[in-house]
C-alpha cells in the first residue's frame, strides 16, 4: 500500500512538474467573416447614398453641393466678401446644431470652440468647417459612415443614421506657425 502511494505521488509529481506549452488562441473570426463584414457595409453604405440623394432631390429649394468625402451641403449665409478659410492648427468658435434627415432636433444649438484638425469631432463637420468663411451658415447632410457610424453616440443617436447638421463659423482664430509638426 505504501509502495503503491509513493508511485502515485511521484507520477503526480512528475507530471505536474513539467513544462506547460502554451496554447493557440481561439480564432472568433475568419477571413471569410470579415470579408462578409466588408461587403455587407458596402451595401448599406451604397444604399444609404441613394436614399440619401433620393431625398435632397426632392427638396427643391435648397441648392446642395456634394463633398467628395461623401456628405452634401447648402449655404444659409454665404459671404462672398471674406477670403479667409480656416486651415490646420487654427482654433475656431463654431455654433452647430444635430438633426435628423427630416429636421427633427436631436441636439439643440451648441457653442464649442475647436482647433482644427487636432480634435475628434463629426468626421464630415471637420471637413466642412475647411469650406467656411466667417459669418458663413452652411447645413449639412451627412451619411452615418460619415457622422457616428455603426457605434452611433451612445446616447441619442443611434447606429447607422445619417443626420444634418447647421453650423454657423462665428470666428477664426489663425495661428501664426500653421504647419503639420504642431
Amino acid at each position: 500500500m505504501k509502495y503503491k502511494s509513493v508511485v502515485i505521488l511521484v507520477v503526480f509529481v512528475f507530471f505536474s512538474c513539467s513544462e506547460q506549452k502554451a496554447r493557440k488562441p481561439k480564432k472568433h473570426g475568419t477571413q471569410n467573416f470579415y470579408k462578409e463584414v466588408i461587403q455587407s457595409n458596402k451595401k448599406l453604405n451604397k444604399l444609404q447614398k441613394e436614399r440619401l440623394e433620393l431625398w435632397i432631390a426632392k427638396d427643391t429649394v435648397h441648392n446642395y453641393k456634394v463633398s467628395p468625402k461623401g456628405y452634401w451641403y447648402y449655404y444659409v449665409n454665404k459671404d462672398s466678401l471674406q477670403t479667409a478659410t480656416p486651415k490646420l492648427n487654427d482654433i475656431v468658435e463654431i455654433e452647430f446644431n444635430i438633426a435628423d434627415i427630416y429636421g427633427k432636433t436631436i441636439y439643440d444649438l451648441q457653442r464649442r470652440t475647436y482647433k482644427v484638425d487636432k480634435e475628434d469631432f463629426i468626421p464630415a463637420l471637420q471637413d466642412g468647417i475647411k469650406l467656411m468663411k466667417k459669418g458663413e451658415t452652411i447645413t449639412f447632410v451627412i451619411p452615418s459612415y460619415s457622422a457616428f457610424g455603426v457605434t452611433g453616440d451612445g446616447n441619442k443617436i443611434g447606429i447607422n443614421k445619417p443626420i444634418q447638421s447647421t453650423l454657423t463659423l462665428v470666428d477664426i482664430k489663425k495661428q501664426i506657425n500653421n504647419n503639420e509638426n504642431n
